[in-house]
């Protein structure tokens, strides 16, 4: 056997043991309960009508308050940008492509280096 074939057999031969385990568990052996947890509630949006305002309290607050963003470090345009494309990217927040850089925009205006 060549050692592609060796390890495919071997990771075959895993996989059917992993399956052959859990198949023989019995039924039982897993219960699920639904749990709850109050999270906390906050009427604060960011401030102004623009659009960069209006972005960061459609996609930023999705996760974050705003007492969270505004705790945050005075951060020059470049970091900020960084940080949204981070929310955007690594973990998966739905901001629009177009709305990056509007955001990064709004928030050096609000928390930028002074």
């Amino acid at each position: 056997m060549t050692q592609n074939t060796t390890g495919a057999a071997l990771r075959a031969l895993g996989a059917a043991l992993i399956f052959g385990a859990c198949a023989a568990a019995p039924a039982h052996a897993l219960t699920l309960k639904t749990q709850s947890i109050a999270l906390p509630s906050s009427t604060r949006v960011f401030p102004g009508d623009g659009p960069g305002a209006k972005a960061a309290n459609t996609y930023c607050l999705m996760c974050h308050s705003v007492g969270m963003v505004m705790n945050q470090p005075d951060l020059p345009k470049a970091a900020w940008l960084v940080e949204v494309n981070k929310m955007k990217n690594t973990f998966k927040a739905p901001i629009p492509d177009d709305q990056v850089p509007v955001i990064a925009d709004y928030l050096e205006s609000i928390k930028g280096k002074k």
